[in-house]
């Protein structure tokens, strides 16, 4: 029975390009996940869209004199067009600058007010004498309390994932001017976690299908206790505070920007010219994924949560899958360092399914995982040029050339081609399962090992040696792996969007794959193939030593 499938995707600060990193711990997983939900039938909905507000971007704006605006229209923009070059396929990327998202904003931001889970105090915040002005969290770096870590952020460690504030941490200083910061009382509203300790413990406890560094992040939090967080700050960019004397106060990022979940669909409700459909995932019976990177882990298992219960009569989340990091050559990507590959630069010079091969194959869902450019081009080079690319094309220009460019009719099936057909079928079943419980690299590596299994049987059979005895034999062969082909084409088809349709239509097989759906389709007998091209591009190893030069420069 088909299901509905909300996927929600991290907002990435519109402050500066996607890297490997961005595409590797959230955006990947999460279109793959999509494409793969509607194949099998399921009413899939995902959105996601640039956070235009919060500290990062003002940090960018200050340092490139000009406006927060300005920084978030430049690099909207850019995200949108590596998204449609790389084959993210959102039913809706938009911003947090909508009126849609501030409405909806204000609105929960109101419904908890009213219902006693905010509160205002007076808090000690920090005011750079230098600047003359108080400080964003973001805008304040020192040492971790937790972990000693030298660069801690005012809002949160990036070494060990502990949520933080500025006056946590030791040695701080303004993030702009090197300056040391004193703290200030200025009045705030904060969100009374706390009292939602004993539900979110209680919900957790029921969600036995997260990822092992999932539940124990959130369980380590519960166990150190919720303290209440302030969600406003004395900032002039972002969505202001929906009461009178405030106008000088902001919503705080952290907490409006995981709304966007909500007002992203709300949005997309109202362009299909129905402003209910929201309720449809919101409201009724539908699963809820947030794909985010372990740096969010707190605010989309326990903040975020906790916000919808105190709203109530709100989906809360059912999965949330969240990746480690990608390191790159070894080291930990910096973009500060310049040590990233990004993506704008990556698809100027090569085509996009070959990298989400790379990065689906090594994808870091247990632990952090590696990009190097020697791998890349071996992997490229190796598996999917001499592994699948070489088995589709060698087969299609065989029957080209010998059969009319139609499909052979192979009589009745000897047992090693039934075997290889049956291990079709329960791959494709294989490669489900792994799918539909977020297992990536599982279901890549089952489709590889029938690639490669295809290949041992199509050299075992040698088509081009028993043409010359029997076109029957050789035929038969080539339906054979055909079918393989076939259901390789859909089985990848999530994961290499474009390489695969190129191969479903060389096939000569009708519809779309996603038309097609989940299914085993093999070529009719007498059925004409489509046009013989190569599915990916073999790479001269001079591409290791030329990208691995532009990295940290």
């Amino acid at each position: 029975m088909s299901e509905r499938i909300h996927v929600g995707v991290a907002w990435p600060y519109a402050n500066g390009r996607l890297h490997l990193g961005h595409i590797a711990g959230a955006y990947l997983p999460a279109d793959i996940f999509a494409r793969f939900n509607r194949m099998i039938g399921n009413e899939v909905l995902m959105v996601s869209g640039s956070d235009q507000h919060g500290a990062p971007i003002t940090i960018r704006a200050e340092k490139e004199s000009t406006t927060p605006e300005a920084i978030a229209r430049k690099y909207h923009a850019l995200f949108v067009d590596c998204w449609g070059k790389l084959g993210i396929s959102w039913d809706l990327y938009t911003t947090t600058g909508t009126a849609n998202h501030a409405e909806v904003t204000q609105d929960i931001f109101l419904r908890l007010l009213t219902k006693g889970y905010l509160y205002k105090e007076a808090v000690l915040q920090a005011y750079c004498p230098s600047c003359g002005r108080f400080l964003p969290d973001r805008y304040v770096i020192g040492m971790c309390p937790n972990c000693n870590s030298s660069n801690a952020r005012g809002d949160e460690c990036e070494s060990c994932g502990k949520p933080l504030d500025p006056i946590d941490l030791g040695e701080p200083r303004c993030v702009l001017c090197a300056t040391e910061p004193r703290f200030e009382y200025s009045e705030h509203f904060f969100l009374k976690l706390s009292a939602l300790q004993d539900q979110l413990s209680a919900w957790v406890n029921g969600m036995s299908h997260w990822r092992p560094n999932v539940i124990g992040a959130t369980r380590r939090f519960l166990d150190e206790g919720l303290r209440d967080r302030a969600i406003t700050r004395d900032i002039d960019w972002g969505i202001a505070v929906p009461l009178e004397g405030y106008e000088r106060k902001r919503i705080y990022v952290w907490f409006e920007a995981v709304i966007g979940y909500l007002s992203a669909t709300k949005e997309w409700a109202k362009l299909q010219g129905d402003d209910t459909l929201w309720e449809r995932y919101w409201k009724q019976e539908a699963r809820i994924f947030n794909f985010i990177g372990k740096d969010n882990i707190f605010f989309h298992t326990l903040s975020w949560p906790g916000t919808l219960i105190a709203y109530g009569g709100l989906n809360l989340p059912y999965d949330v899958p969240s990746n480690e990091f990608l390191n790159i050559q070894g080291q930990k990507l910096s973009t500060s360092r310049n040590w990233a590959v990004w993506v704008d630069d990556y698809l100027e010079r090569y085509d996009p399914d070959p990298l989400r091969y790379y990065l689906s194959a090594s994808m870091p869902e247990t632990q952090d995982s590696d990009f190097s450019w020697d791998k890349f081009v071996h992997r490229n080079n190796d598996e999917l040029v001499g592994t699948y690319g070489n088995l589709a094309h060698r087969v299609l220009t065989f029957t080209h050339r010998h059969f009319g460019g139609v499909v052979p009719d192979p009589g009745e099936l000897d047992p090693k081609s039934q075997e290889l057909l049956a291990l079709a079928e329960q791959t494709l079943i294989d490669v489900r399962g792994a799918l539909a419980k977020c297992s990536f690299r599982e279901g890549m590596r089952y489709s590889m090992a029938l690639a490669q299994q295809a290949n041992r049987y199509l050299d075992d059979q040698a088509p081009w040696k028993t043409i010359k005895e029997s076109r029957h034999t050789a035929g038969r062969s080539l339906y054979t792996v055909m079918g393989v082909l076939a259901a390789l084409s859909t089985m990848l088809s999530p994961y290499l969007p474009f390489s695969s349709e190129a191969l479903h239509r060389s096939l000569g097989l009708g519809d779309t794959l996603l038309e097609q759906g989940w299914q085993m389709v093999r070529p009719s007998p007498g059925q004409a193939l489509g046009e013989a091209k190569p599915l990916f591009k073999k790479l001269d190893e001079s591409v290791i030593e030329e990208e691995t030069a532009r990295l940290g420069t």
